[in-house]
């Protein structure tokens, strides 16, 4: 149902009613109000317990309206937050009515510019009738402008919104974009999403994925402490018990039987037994396609499916399989091919790979919605004659909802 409450209004025609502004008193609380306004205290018996709850919400120093006459108040406005207010009415027959209504605003949206003639806060204020929008406008700016040193003929032009109640600024003012000009310099400032720059300009970071191979591994050790190497890695040797030339893939260290033998890095055990010529063996694979071999040994210390670290004891020098003496064979083998077991020991790790990904942070400049309109418009502003929102023309005597329906349940 289309409901048209005009308040005030109607009232001011049929008494010698007065509007009053009133600001609610620190500490005041809402039956204190009634009992100053000879209001029986069984209005508070009427009102349901969840608007009861919302009496609290009543701030110190919120500005509110009263209709008076000759000193019996007939109606009034007390907000409750920004969006509802406290509806009190007094009928033909003195009886006081309580209701919670939506407070009806207005948007106003204006480009204000004025030069600076007494002072900042007191011109912002008589041109604004809303002393908060200088002290945002020097939290916004922060350091970047000294308000104290602001002189007669500094130039200041805001672009902001501001809802209007009853014809005056209400709640906290939205600045979109300002300028001030002092000393012949112009210092802007663009609003984004409520953060503030003072160019038309933002820098923006953003995340980007990258993958990487990363090296994994650990270094080489020794398979035996003291290394004499009595054959060397080749293709082509003779081979003191064949009598023949045979490749040598691996090579020969010398030392007594008994003496211990590690491994040469981190691994897994593989083999652990007798292999032909090459008697009690150790095969040990590695991380990035790396096996090794321990041939030749006397006793062994390992078995297979153990894991062992990079030093660990794995067997004792010994010559058994074909050998013409205690000594410890010692081969590599990468991807199943044999390598030079020396460009491995102490020089290198065993190199594998293994993907990763990074975040990078990056960098771009970017423009701001509405930012170059904005700096524009601000700029011919303080070319112009002084100008501000005509905030009197507004000071109308009442206020309405026009749809009851869309806020009753």
């Amino acid at each position: 149902m289309k409901y048209i409450l005009i308040l005030f209004f109607v009232t001011l025609q049929l008494y010698s009613a007065q509007l009053v502004q009133k600001k609610w008193k620190s500490g005041e609380s809402f039956s204190l109000y009634l009992a100053k306004n000879t209001i029986p205290p069984t209005l508070l018996n009427s009102i349901s317990s969840n608007d009861m709850s919302l009496l609290s919400e009543i701030q110190s120093g919120e500005e509110f309206c009263e209709l008076v006459d000759r000193e019996k108040l007939l109606q009034a406005l007390i907000p409750i937050g920004e969006e509802m207010q406290i509806h009190l009415h007094r009928d033909d027959n003195g009886t006081y009515s309580f209701d919670i209504i939506p407070i009806e605003t207005k948007t106003v949206r204006d480009t204000l510019y004025f030069d600076i003639s007494t002072g900042f806060y007191s011109d912002m204020s008589s041109h604004t009738h809303n002393p908060r929008l200088g002290y945002l406008l020097k939290r916004y700016y922060g350091k970047s402008v000294n308000f104290k040193h602001l002189q007669k003929g500094d130039k200041v032009a805001v672009i902001y919104e501001q809802k209007s109640r009853l014809g005056r600024p209400y709640s906290k003012a939205k600045i979109k974009a300002s300028l001030i000009s002092t000393h012949g310099k112009h210092r802007f400032l663009f609003n984004d999403n409520g953060i503030y720059y003072n160019n038309i300009k933002k820098d923006v970071a953003y995340n980007i994925k990258k993958k990487y191979k990363e090296k994994i591994g650990t270094k080489f050790v020794n398979p035996v402490r003291k290394m004499r190497i009595t054959s060397k890695f080749t293709y082509k040797r003779w081979h003191p018990l064949l009598h023949k030339y045979r490749p040598h893939l691996g090579i020969d260290i010398g030392a007594k039987r008994g003496v211990k033998i590690y491994a040469v890095n981190n691994g897994k055990v593989i083999h652990a037994g007798l292999k032909g010529g090459y008697g009690k063996t150790v095969k040990i694979r590695h991380a990035g396609g790396l096996v090794s071999l321990y041939a030749h040994q006397s006793r062994l210390a390992v078995k297979v499916g153990d894991y062992v670290k990079a030093g660990q004891l794995i067997g004792y020098i010994g010559s058994t399989g074909r050998s013409t003496g205690p000594h410890l064979h010692f081969g590599l083998y990468k991807n199943r091919r044999a390598v030079n077991p020396k460009k491995y020991l102490n020089i290198k790790s065993i190199e594998t790979t293994k993907m990763k990904t990074k975040i990078i942070t990056k960098h771009r400049v970017v423009p701001i919605k509405n930012a170059k309109k904005y700096k524009r418009a601000l700029q011919k502003a303080i070319a112009k004659s002084p100008k501000a929102h005509e905030w009197d023309r507004y000071k109308l005597p009442y206020d309405r909802v026009e749809d009851r329906s869309k806020y009753e349940k």
